[in-house]
């Protein structure tokens, strides 16, 4: 029987409830047979991911989630199989994480402005160590008693359109797809379902991402279908995860709940040694 693969994972570093060890462990009692980290803009977690799986049998996958903005919209770009000690990277990442404290910082400063006493120390309590975001917000909210639950804490305060909503510095697709590449990695669009209209898609398609991620919690059937469809036409790959965050604002989701068969990870592979490489000094691919 085939084995099967949970692409899209959350730990601690980012938004995460559990640490990279505790997801490997979690995976291997779900049966999983590969899974990728995918932290937003970091990659901390990938060292005892990958010492982890190997202890548990789990393949683990080196990946990322980036955050980039077209036309305006937020759009999530994923990293497959990058290279974890590429200079630029992990420099790119860093900016990314500053901007992200920034961001928090401002959405505080609104919801103090709305008279809801949040300090920021709350905030940073509850990201640690890892790369902040509105999770960690909505998290601290609750903590406080500031708001009701998780949920309410996007839909009345922090969520897009909302009165303490801040958009934050983000690259553009392009350039994300550009870094994937230069790392050694393979660029999917994220759960376009979500957000992504059907010009947007078409833009990043021409902007070189490998794949798009066809299996995701936000996907019916029908998308799932309809987003492969997509895929086959323009000759890209499929990916698929549970966007697992241990809870989110949408409730709990099950480890391992949206999965993608090993063959779709086997054709991954396949199209990394088709590839050209990329001249990390010069910025453009050589053959």
């Amino acid at each position: 029987m085939e084995g099967r693969a949970d692409l899209h994972i959350h730990t601690t570093h980012s938004d995460g409830a559990f640490s990279a060890r505790a997801i490997v462990g979690h995976a291997r009692r779900a049966g999983l047979t590969t899974i990728s980290i995918t932290d937003h803009d970091s990659t901390a977690a990938l060292d005892e991911a990958i010492m982890a799986g190997r202890e548990c049998e789990v393949a683990v996958i080196p990946g990322v989630e980036l955050s980039t903005s077209l036309d305006g919209q937020d759009v999530h770009i994923l990293g497959y199989f990058i290279d974890l000690t590429h200079d630029g990277v992990q420099a790119h990442l860093e900016v990314l994480r500053r901007e992200r404290l920034l961001r928090a910082e401002r959405i505080v400063g609104r919801l103090n402005a709305l008279n809801v006493p949040l300090p920021f120390e709350a905030v940073l309590d509850q990201a640690g160590h890892g790369s902040i975001g509105r999770p960690h917000i909505a998290h601290a909210m609750v903590e406080l008693g500031l708001t009701q639950s998780y949920h309410e804490a996007f839909l009345k305060y922090i969520g897009a359109g909302r009165p303490a909503y801040e958009r934050h510095a983000k690259m553009t697709p392009r350039d994300a797809v550009v870094l994937i590449a230069m790392a050694g990695g393979l660029s999917f669009v994220a759960h376009p379902g979500a957000s992504v209209t059907d010009n947007m898609l078409k833009t990043l398609i021409a902007d070189g991402v490998d794949g798009i991620e066809t299996v995701h919690p936000c996907h019916t059937p029908e998308q799932a279908a309809y987003y492969a469809g997509i895929a086959a036409e323009y000759f890209l790959l499929t990916s698929g995860g549970s966007d697992f965050h241990g809870t989110n604002k949408n409730g709990p989701v099950r480890l391992g709940t949206s999965t993608i068969p090993e063959s779709s990870v086997a054709a991954m592979r396949r199209r990394l040694f088709d590839r050209p490489q990329a001249d990390a000094s010069a910025g453009r691919m050589i053959a």
